[in-house]
């Protein structure tokens, strides 16, 4: 693996900064921890660094060790597609998603292509073929989004650790039978989310579900919630109910089920 100059240091704004090749990394305050923000070929010193010249957040940390962390950890991810010696290049190609303006050669007949909005991998017809029956597209077509993660599973000599986690995941998560398919076993409760998704909905298609909400004045403290059968967002029924916002908090990831003897039921009003 080629030498990459990993480099920490302290921003105008006293923050800690991190730079990884042309990658920038600063850990900005928040309540709990660090937000970790990046930009990218910052060609100014660490110290003159301060918090406009970063964008977005990549995630969040709970200490500065984290931190250090998480950008070793970027670090080896460089290096390791470095390694992989993957090739720029410009093949203009009619895509499902555009015209291409650049490709990256992952490997023969193995294409990433990007366009003006989109984009995503081409696989040749022996490349999609030698691909698990439970992870090919027919046409060898695969967005970028989520079908990208296929591909890193068909093929994970072809990525970087952090890449195969990553595409791990988002077939736990979103094509959970394909994943069992190729790792030969069934996913456990809590493993995927859209299986937890879909054992929530079958466990409350008979509750009111949280499906919009927004915070009260009067009575403060309070937020006001409308919801349907299931969580529902088709023509069903609806209703309004007030909550205290200490139990709102609380709210699960799938969704806030109406408790009718603790939460109030109020006018429904147009909003």
């Amino acid at each position: 693996m080629s030498a990459i100059m990993v480099e920490f240091g302290t921003t105008r704004d006293g923050d800690m900064a991190a730079r990884v090749g042309d990658l920038a990394y600063i850990a900005i305050p928040i309540d709990a921890g660090f937000s970790v923000a990046s930009a990218w070929r910052l060609s100014r010193p660490l110290h003159e660094w301060n918090r406009a010249d970063v964008y977005g957040a990549e995630c969040s940390v709970s200490d500065h060790q984290a931190f250090r962390a998480y950008v070793g950890d970027i670090a080896l991810h460089v290096r390791q597609r470095e390694a992989l010696g993957r090739i720029e290049t410009v093949h203009p190609i009619s895509t499902p998603w555009g015209k291409s303006q650049t490709a990256t050669v992952y490997a023969p007949g193995i294409v990433f292509h990007s366009t003006a909005g989109h984009g995503g991998f081409k696989l040749d017809h022996m490349r999609n073929k030698a691909m698990p029956e439970a992870l090919r597209i027919a046409g060898g077509w695969y967005e970028e989004d989520g079908d990208w993660a296929r591909v890193a599973a068909g093929y994970p000599d072809l990525f970087t650790y952090r890449e195969q986690a990553s595409a791990d995941r988002i077939l736990r998560d979103w094509c959970p039978d394909a994943w069992e398919a190729i790792h030969g076993r069934a996913l456990a409760p809590g493993e995927s989310f859209s299986r937890e998704r879909d054992e929530f909905s079958r466990r409350h298609t008979q509750d009111w579900v949280v499906i919009s909400a927004r915070t009260t004045a009067s009575p403060p403290g309070y937020v006001e919630v409308i919801a349907s059968l299931g969580g529902r967002r088709d023509a069903s029924p609806k209703r309004a109910f007030l909550v205290p916002g200490e139990d709102y908090a609380h709210r699960g990831r799938h969704g806030f089920v109406i408790d009718p003897d603790r939460h109030g039921e109020i006018e429904l009003s147009p909003r």
